[in-house]
This record gives structure tokens, C-alpha cells and sequence, in this order.
């Protein structure tokens, strides 16, 4: 910024871009571990990385993450390959939850009129039996309620109601969900996925 710093700043400075370089060769590792073909290895490296991820839940190959720690997955959900997870900010995503391939969820992004042009950040919770089509990008501060399906390439810049069924860009409601009730067990990952 063109400013003289002091003695401590600097200090400061030094130790955050050490622990900005730290994440990042984590956040390297889980992208390789990434692409090994077996959930089981790919699941546990995750929880190394401080993310919880629920009973009988898969995240497919190619995922990538900001600070997974701050990730919680609820049980028997699915994530499909190339999936990116924000967890800048908290990202809970609960059970039952069927994401498909390519999904960009973020909870952080620039405040485009600020002079520093920081960063803000903001919650995302994907609730029960949600399902996410592929390609949809979900963005900072946004709740998907239980049951609620989103669109294929569909962009979720606002909250979604409860069993709604939302599209396009900005994701609008186009319809609603006659399953009121669900019960169903999405089961296993594909293998080698």
C-alpha cells in the first residue's frame, strides 16, 4: 500500500505469509490426494486436514479446498468430482446431500467498492436432501433449506427456500418439490470415482 511499516508489522507480516505458504502446500497435498481412487484414503486425508466428513459420505476424485477445517459433512452425501469447498468462512453441508460434478461453492469473496478491496466472509449451509446439479456455483452467505433442488449451471446468489426448486443466473424458483417427506439413502460413491 505504499506505507512505512514498523518493526512489529513486519514481524507480523513474515509469520502470515509463512503460515499463508504452509496452507497452501496443504492445501497441494489434498489436491493430489485428490486423485487417488479410493474413497477410504481420500476420506481419511481429509480428516487429517481437519475436515468432517459423516458416516458413509464420498467425496468424489479432483476436489479441491480453501481451509478445509472449517468443512463439516453430514452422513451418506455425495460429492461429485472436480468440486471445489470454500471453508474460509463455515461450510456445513448435512445429510443425505447429492452434489454433482464441477460444483463451486465459495463463502468468501472481494468487496469490489472498498479501497483495499478485502476480503469479506460469510456462512454457506446446505441442508438435508438437497440435491445440486452440476455446474452451480453457490456463493457466500447463501442456506439452501432441506429438500431443495438447484438447477444445473444455475448461480445461488440468495437463500433458498425450503423444497424449492431454484434455475438460472441468478438462480430464481422455477418450481417446487412434490417430496415433502424424504427418507431415501443415496448409498455408496461410485468405486474408482
Amino acid at each position: 500500500m505504499g506505507r512505512p511499516l514498523s518493526a512489529s508489522q513486519v514481524i507480523s507480516k513474515g509469520f502470515n505469509r509463512l503460515f499463508n505458504i504452509f496452507l497452501d502446500f496443504e492445501l497441494m497435498l489434498l489436491r493430489y490426494m485428490g486423485h487417488i481412487p479410493l474413497h477410504t484414503v481420500r476420506n481419511l486425508c481429509y480428516k487429517l486436514s481437519g475436515m468432517k466428513i459423516g458416516k458413509g459420505s464420498t467425496i468424489h476424485m479432483w476436489a479441491a479446498f480453501f481451509q478445509p477445517a472449517n468443512i463439516e459433512i453430514g452422513e451418506d452425501t455425495i460429492l461429485g468430482d472436480h468440486i471445489f469447498l470454500d471453508g474460509r468462512a463455515p461450510l456445513t453441508i448435512g445429510n443425505h446431500v447429492d452434489i454433482a460434478s464441477q460444483v463451486l461453492i465459495y463463502n468468501s469473496e472481494h468487496a469490489i467498492n472498498s479501497q483495499d478491496f478485502h476480503a469479506t466472509e460469510e456462512p454457506v449451509t446446505i441442508e438435508d436432501y438437497v440435491f445440486v446439479g452440476p455446474r452451480v456455483t453457490i456463493l457466500p452467505g447463501v442456506t439452501i433449506g432441506k429438500g431443495a433442488v438447484v438447477a444445473a449451471g444455475a448461480v445461488v446468489t440468495k437463500n433458498v427456500e425450503p423444497f424449492k426448486i431454484v434455475g438460472g443466473v441468478p438462480a430464481k424458483e422455477i418450481g417446487e418439490r412434490e417430496l415433502k417427506d424424504p427418507k431415501y439413502k443415496l448409498g455408496r460413491g461410485r468405486l474408482f470415482q
